[in-house]
């Protein structure tokens, strides 16, 4: 195994993390986007896969939170030595993975409240680089992005976040990454009639619901936090644009089927994607339950957490 030498200098700047709310609406309720979500990133994970690279899920299991009940825990590594760009391969190791631990919890009812939302906390760490650090939580409502405070967010946090709509059928997509037949300006479902989405279809459509995405990205290194930090945001948002387009585009595939149904596809992906990325067996995991982050919302980066965001390839931040 090769490795670089590592030359982090911690950053002396104070300045707040870079906290964006990605708002992506679709033509989905959120008991179907639910189901569409999870057949999403297990198919594609499976696709963008291959040998040495690729998406490694560990562990998947129960776990508890005390407020929002029982949810799913997953944690999972990104092998992606060679989908780095030049400039950020020059100062990490050849072998090089991220950790992806996510609490899943759904649905989470609001008590007086006519709609359930879920709340999902996913954080991203990297032995190799402790200074960074991303947070990524969500919730999902049943409405067309207008909630302006769904993430209960401090009165700082708002002044701090910028918001940022992505529209899955008239924002720009990459042209390596555009087919014809996942653009949902031109398609129309077969199973439930949903589509083609007209201009201005997030103020007409029904059903709809959005996902809330608070992304918070923090690169404490000098000379480097601006540019990685705006990095990572776009291939966040990249990613985002390009998964929900086709978890609409692939609706007639997994609409109709239950949890259980998803979860044994999702199951059964998991198990081939980790066979085509040739990962050699891991450790037993131990058996105790998945301890949630205390705060689901954090406003500042903990040493332990650290880099995601440079996989413009997996969609693990869906």
């Amino acid at each position: 195994m090769v490795f670089r030498r590592l030359w982090f200098v911690p950053s002396k700047q104070t300045t707040m993390v870079l906290t964006k709310e990605y708002r992506i609406c679709m033509p989905f309720t959120t008991e179907e986007y639910q189901i569409g979500q999870l057949y999403m990133i297990a198919r594609h994970s499976h696709e963008q896969s291959d040998s040495d690279e690729g998406v490694e899920v560990i562990e998947t299991s129960p776990c508890e939170h005390a407020t929002h009940g029982t949810g799913q825990f997953t944690e999972k590594r990104i092998h992606l030595s060679n989908k780095l760009p030049y400039w950020i391969q020059s100062f990490v190791p050849k072998i090089f993975y991220i950790t992806e631990k996510a609490w899943n919890y759904y649905p989470f009812t609001i008590t007086g409240e006519m709609f359930q939302l879920l709340l999902e906390i996913k954080v991203y760490t990297c032995s190799f680089i402790p200074t960074f650090h991303i947070s990524i939580n969500t919730r999902y409502e049943n409405n067309n992005g207008s909630n302006e405070n769904c993430l209960d967010l401090t009165p700082v946090e708002l002044i701090h976040r910028e918001v940022d709509y992505i529209d899955i059928a008239y924002d720009e997509i990459a042209a390596k990454h555009y087919k014809e037949e996942e653009d949902p300006k031109y398609f129309k479902s077969k199973v439930t009639g949903r589509g083609p989405l007209v201009e201005g279809w997030r103020d007409v459509t029904q059903p709809i619901m959005c996902s809330y995405k608070l992304v918070q990205a923090s690169f404490d290194v000098w000379g480097m936090r601006t540019r990685v930090e705006e990095f990572i945001h776009r291939c966040i948002r990249d990613i985002l644009l390009l998964g929900h387009r086709q978890a609409f585009a692939w609706i007639d595939d997994w609409y109709g089927m239950t949890l259980e149904d998803v979860r044994q596809y999702e199951s059964n992906m998991q198990a081939e994607t980790n066979n085509k990325v040739n990962v050699k067996p891991t450790e037993p995991v131990s058996p105790t339950t998945p301890t949630t982050p205390s705060t689901s919302v954090p406003s500042s980066p903990n040493q332990e957490t650290a880099k995601e965001a440079v996989n413009r390839s997996w969609f693990s931040w869906s």
